[in-house]
């Protein structure tokens, strides 16, 4: 089983720099997409960016340009830089690995950016 620990959310002013991470811990095997999703009150869940096997990239265009998505494999860790961070990024993150034996996800950060 996978288990999946995010850390580095809080708060910050509005075009300021936060940088999430996510350690996975146990077996990682057969993984085909890593991702950040967040999830503002009220609204549904959604896709912020996507990591998959052969290193592509891909971000909601509401972030692109701003947050940068990226991984270490020693570490079994994922990153989600955010940068220039604006009110409407305010939501809980989470991290998800998707994989050819199951679907993970983090328990989720807070990130609350100010005015």
């Amino acid at each position: 089983q996978v288990r999946l620990v995010e850390s580095g959310g809080g708060l910050v002013q509005a075009g300021g720099s936060l940088r999430l991470s996510c350690e996975a811990r146990g077996i990682i095997r057969g993984v085909r997409v890593l991702a950040w999703y967040r999830q503002a009150p009220g609204e549904q869940r959604e896709l912020v960016a996507t990591l998959t096997l052969d290193g592509r990239t891909d971000y909601a265009d509401s972030v692109k340009g701003r947050f940068t998505i990226s991984k270490d494999n020693i570490k079994n860790t994922l990153y989600l830089q955010m940068n220039s961070l604006e009110p409407e990024d305010t939501a809980v993150y989470y991290c998800n690995v998707d994989q050819t034996g199951g679907n993970y996800w983090g328990q989720g950060t807070q990130v609350t950016v100010s005015s």
